[in-house]
């Protein structure tokens, strides 16, 4: 942690709905005249996407049957946790870009599934702002946790999860449901070991859970909308957090305990633009003090 270079890391697993939370703190940002530095985790991923095919296939054929995007030996954990530090010592540090599709291939160059050259972040930000898979990470060799100063867990329930990946990889990526249903298979250990812990380390989670029936999620036409859904916003640390303010501001919403507030789907934005910017901008106050 650091009072002269703070760090926001916002994690979440595929299909979880990290990116939506990226646009608020967006707003966010824009409106309190914050310059953040933008870190993407899929730049920490250590092979691009043909050689992660190839890799799999390898695995595959070695018995390996769970060889997944989530664990250390795909990504590099090292150089995150690097990042994090240089950052909260320096305000700067290195990354690079993974490139999705053929409109970021515009955007940075080189082709789609590749990774862009390593560089250096601009000296200028006021934060450094991370959105990925392993933003709170913590095994044997690494702690990415210890260096955020702000950790926001985004974790629907996993059926709802399964929903929102299933949906998005059909429609933007082009896969089959079959397809999309053994990548979480695969993936399912690594799961349990590398993403769910986060959520003990993370200061905020918001849980999207919806309130019609997602039983099946491999047959589900349609993904709940907010309006069709609760969200459960779980503060680790509650002390100076005005409970009865924001439960007078967002309409519907209640105490489920100390530390939990739930609202309704809809009013998910609000609650984070209420709860966020005062965080936000005691950061930015410390930062102010240290200079």
């Amino acid at each position: 942690m650091s009072r002269r270079h703070p760090i926001i890391s916002v994690t979440g697993s595929s299909g979880a709905g990290t990116t939506s939370v990226r646009k608020t703190f967006e707003n966010i940002f824009r409106r309190e005249n914050v310059s953040a530095a933008y870190v993407e985790g899929d730049a920490f991923h250590r092979y691009d996407r043909a050689e992660m095919r190839s890799k799999m296939v390898e695995e595959a054929e070695r018995g390996n049957k769970h060889f997944s995007h989530f664990s250390p030996e795909t990504n590099l954990f090292e150089e995150l946790e690097k990042l994090f530090r240089d950052y909260s010592e320096s305000g700067t540090g290195t990354t690079r870009h993974y490139v999705h599709d053929e409109q970021e291939a515009r955007l940075y160059g080189g082709d789609p599934g590749t990774f862009t050259k390593w560089k250096s972040l601009p000296e200028s930000s006021d934060l450094l702002f991370y959105e990925g898979l392993h933003g709170a990470v913590v095994t044997e060799k690494v702690n990415v946790a210890k260096y955020a100063d702000l950790k926001i867990g985004v974790v629907p329930v996993i059926n709802l999860e399964w929903i929102q990946k299933l949906h998005r990889d059909r429609s933007h990526r082009g896969y089959s449901t079959e397809a999309v249903t053994d990548t979480i298979l695969r993936r399912m250990p690594d799961y349990v070991n590398y993403i769910c812990p986060q959520f003990t380390e993370t200061d905020i989670n918001f849980q999207r859970v919806p309130t019609v029936d997602t039983s099946n999620p491999f047959i589900a036409r349609w993904i709940p909308t907010p309006d069709e859904s609760m969200v459960v916003i779980r503060l680790k640390n509650p002390r100076g957090i005005d409970f009865p303010y924001l439960l007078s501001m967002i309409p519907h919403s209640f105490m489920s305990r100390a530390n939990s507030i739930v609202i309704h789907g809809a009013k998910l934005d609000l609650a984070m633009q209420l709860i966020l910017t005062p965080l936000i901008l005691q950061l930015m106050e410390r930062k102010r003090r240290t200079i």
